[in-house]
């Protein structure tokens, strides 16, 4: 069986590629699997402290907004015959993204996602996929695009 990977961050750009890989998934008979890629950030500085918020939290939110974008993926497409493997995993996202595709047929990306300067054509995850990737990589506009 293939399997295609796609990766949400909650964005819209995220939702769109998930649901453009769902789609793919059924007519290529396809497992899919979706990446959550979660990293704890440095909340602030202060005095020369450094200070970190709990990493269960973020993993936590992670999990509930993958959860929550592959219901409502399912809700709008159905799922088909389609086996779904959601995957929180504590890392870089195009770093986790690039070691999940070692076994995956096609990856797909949304081409903005949470990070900073979304007037960027191409992402930084998306730009890192695309350059790095072991299989073929899909780049979906975002839905403004």
């Amino acid at each position: 069986m293939t399997t295609i990977l796609v990766g949400v961050d909650g964005s819209s750009s995220a939702q769109r590629a998930l649901e453009w890989a769902l789609t793919e998934a059924k007519l290529r008979k396809s497992k899919l699997r979706v990446i959550g890629a979660w990293e704890v950030p440095v909340s602030m500085y202060t005095e020369g402290a450094v200070f970190l918020l709990p990493a269960p939290e973020f993993e936590k939110g992670t999990t509930d907004m993958l959860t929550t974008a592959v219901a409502e993926a399912v809700a709008k497409l159905g799922a088909g015959d389609v086996v779904i493997e959601p995957l929180t995993i504590n890392g870089r996202p195009s770093q986790i993204l690039l070691e999940q595709a070692k076994d995956a047929d096609m990856i797909v990306v949304g081409n903005r996602g949470r990070g900073g300067f979304t007037s960027l054509l191409l992402g930084s995850v998306s730009s890192q996929v695309v350059h790095h990737a072991s299989c073929p990589v899909v780049v979906v506009p975002s839905p403004e695009d």
